[in-house]
């Protein structure tokens, strides 16, 4: 592959740390790469700096002659006095960019919903970033550099963006890297891994899951410091393993080495300790909304919802920006009364939102954060475990350091923490969050699922973060055309209802019958079945088709395990070659990918084979 861009020993230190030392990158033709680390660590830095808009204290950049770089950061320029149209295409005559492929599909999946005459200086933080992002993708680039592109879209936009970057170039040209939060577009997109820490830049092979396969393997053999993130990786590979495979159509990794990592390791949530605590705090019956009409102004958003929220549901809530998911939160909430119908609750249930404006902090912004915690409480039970506010400050990444500062001066994503925190303390038995995943890095994300993980109660997530919803809830349900319906295929069907073009009424009301978690019937619900959502049943299998499915398979897993030890003696073979010979490795790393792409094509297969055997 034909080197794109990269640097070389690169130093950049700010007053008080240093930020990258030593830093040697390279980007080739082919190369998709998502970069991951902590907030603060230089991830946008060193986007900068790719990108020369930053010159290093010493190193340097390098690109090569004729290469042509794109760049998204995360600022969006809405100076007054240009339409939306002129920012995106220019002075073009709309016949000669009308007929361009590639601007017509940027401008259907990123502003659909946009006025283009509209002056960009009127839109929303939502829309602006959409045009920046369209904006950019219209131009013919040789490299991308995107910073959070992710940020302000919903989750049919992040699966537009993706397949969008998939389908950019062939799969050996042009070069990508992407700093996001989003853990499945990484997975979905990107082939390689930059992991920014400690003024150092760590390579791994593969997309997100096979980042945390051997990011645990480091850990494993790492400093006992390390033991805390090495435990909470491995509950998220766990997690991976065993619930990946059954929620996507392409699982990006099957070694045997993982399932040796995660032998012993308990399912991420004990389902049935949870279910016991959450029906004693609360009893069988939690919050029932019954046939409600429900909106603003006497204009209904919401037409016959029925929803019926058990003791130990965990609830995602997917659907477009405006469909209506936060008049839904306001129906849980009580902050909204129907129009029609009524909601239920039971005697005892207290229901606590985290919302995205952080209400919670408003009173304590001048307080440290030590003080502010300490006024609530001097134990909270996580799980089997009673632990202090202070281990939970800790478990959620606040330092000593970070516990004497302000409120008021902490990050977004620290702030985020913190009301989470303080709502946990609160000891609601209903807790309602939106987009709370905004602001966080992957690791901070990791700790806070593994502390919802403890949530003994029902627990209603509104996100566009497709992992998160995947990771933390159990069963999803769909706004769509003023309806709420079951999504039993979870986000996966909800696309293909999008995709459709079908709203909840095209399979009749609102999600009807109890929700997986309560009582299992959530299947035969009216509207709520998968063959309900595709309007057809599933397809029988013949013997002769399945024992030809079943000799395929065998055959599959027999090629598998072929690949596995070539793949394995390809890594011995590289890290015994000589590290200076470029060339002689770039070989080896090309026969690799060349392995690890039938692999994964077989993979993909042998699901294919499993769940038509099942």
């Amino acid at each position: 592959m034909a080197h794109l861009l990269g640097t070389h020993s690169l130093h950049l230190a700010l007053p008080d740390r240093v930020l990258l030392d030593d830093v040697t990158v390279g980007i080739d033709e082919g190369d998709r790469i998502g970069v991951v680390g902590r907030n603060g660590d230089g991830k946008s830095t060193l986007l900068s700096l790719l990108a020369r808009r930053r010159d290093p204290d010493a190193g340097r950049v390098t690109v090569r002659g004729g290469v042509r770089v794109g760049v998204l950061d995360q600022q969006d320029d809405a100076r007054p006095g240009t339409s939306v149209r002129t920012r995106v295409v220019g002075d073009r005559p709309e016949y000669e960019w009308a007929s361009d492929p590639r601007i017509r599909d940027v401008l259907a999946g990123l502003l659909g919903g946009v006025d283009l005459e509209a002056d960009v200086s009127s839109l929303s933080g939502g829309q602006l970033r959409r045009v920046h992002l369209a904006e950019l993708l219209v131009g013919d680039w040789d490299v991308l550099l995107l910073d959070e592109p992710t940020n302000h879209l919903d989750v049919e936009g992040i699966s537009w963006l993706a397949e969008h970057l998939r389908r950019r170039w062939t799969p050996r040209d042009g070069g990508l890297v992407v700093i996001t939060h989003d853990r499945w577009f990484l997975d979905a997109v990107c082939t390689r891994m930059w992991e920014v820490h400690d003024g150092v830049v760590d390579p791994f092979e593969g997309g997100y899951a096979a980042y945390v396969l051997q990011r645990v393997e480091r850990d494993r053999q790492a400093a006992a410091a390390e033991s805390k993130r090495q435990n909470l990786m491995r509950k998220e590979l766990a997690w991976l393993r065993r619930g990946a495979p059954a929620r996507t159509s392409k699982p990006k990794f099957r070694i045997d080495a993982a399932n040796e990592l995660i032998a012993g390791e308990p399912p991420v949530r004990d389902t049935v300790e949870l279910t016991q605590l959450a029906t004693s705090r609360l009893g069988r019956d939690v919050i029932d909304v019954l046939d409600v009409d429900a909106g603003y102004d006497d204009t209904p958003v919401l037409e016959d919802v029925t929803l019926h929220i058990g003791p130990a549901d965990r609830i995602g809530v997917l659907g477009p920006n405006g469909a209506g998911k936060s008049t839904l939160l306001a129906l849980v909430t009580g902050e909204l009364e129907p129009m029609a119908g009524r909601v239920k609750r039971g005697k005892t249930v207290t229901v606590r939102q985290v919302s995205q404006r952080l209400t919670g902090l408003a009173d304590h912004l001048d307080a440290r954060v030590s003080d502010v915690v300490g006024r609530y409480r001097t134990s909270y039970r996580a799980g089997k475990d009673e632990v202090s506010p202070g281990q939970l400050l800790e478990r959620l990444g606040f330092t000593a350091a970070h516990q004497k500062v302000r409120v008021k001066s902490l990050s977004g994503g620290q702030q985020r923490r913190l009301d989470l925190l303080l709502t946990l303390l609160e000891e609601p038995n209903v807790l309602v969050l939106d987009e709370p995943t905004n602001d966080m890095d992957t690791d901070m994300l990791a700790a806070m699922e593994d502390l919802l993980d403890t949530w003994p109660g029902p627990l209603i997530v509104v996100s566009h973060d497709r992992y998160l919803l995947e990771r933390v809830t159990d069963t999803q349900y769909a706004v769509l055309d003023g309806a709420v319906r079951h999504v039993p295929g979870g986000v996966e069907q909800y696309l293909q209802l999008r995709r459709d073009g079908e709203g909840a009424r095209a399979a009749g009301p609102s999600g009807t019958g109890r929700s997986a978690a309560t009582d299992g019937s959530a299947g035969t619900g009216r509207g709520t079945s998968a063959e309900a959502g595709s309007g057809m049943g599933p397809t029988p299998v013949t013997g002769a088709q399945a024992h030809a499915a079943r000799k395929e398979l065998a055959a599959t897993e027999r090629r598998m395990d072929r690949l596995s030890t070539q793949m394995e003696a390809l890594h011995e073979r590289m890290a015994a070659h000589d590290q200076a010979d470029y060339v002689g490795l770039q070989e080896l790393t090309e026969e690799l990918r060349g392995l690890e792409a039938e692999n994964e094509t077989l993979e993909e297969r042998w699901l294919e084979l499993s769940e038509l055997l099942t």
